[in-house]
């Protein structure tokens, strides 16, 4: 399994973002309704994820339901790569 850094998740995330016209904040406490990232933003960002470490995520209801900000989703993901 290839590991990404928090920095290349929120690449990542950004190019997300970034098809749909909008922009990653530089702030990490940015609230994810703000900047319109959704919950299929959300599943397209953690696929990336999994194309690019080849590893499958495995998510639990109680770890999405705790996600609020970008460093949340960036938190998370780099937690799961762990597990």
């Amino acid at each position: 399994m290839n590991e990404l850094s928090r920095a290349q998740i929120r690449d990542l995330m950004a190019q997300v973002l970034d098809n749909q016209g909008r922009s990653l904040p530089d702030d990490d406490a940015a609230d994810l309704r703000e900047i319109g990232f959704r919950s299929l933003d959300f599943s397209e960002l953690a696929l990336r994820v999994e194309d690019a470490t080849g590893d499958e995520l495995n998510f639990d209801a109680p770890g999405l339901r705790r996600i609020a900000t970008v460093g949340d989703v960036l938190d998370l993901l780099v937690e799961l790569q762990h597990q």
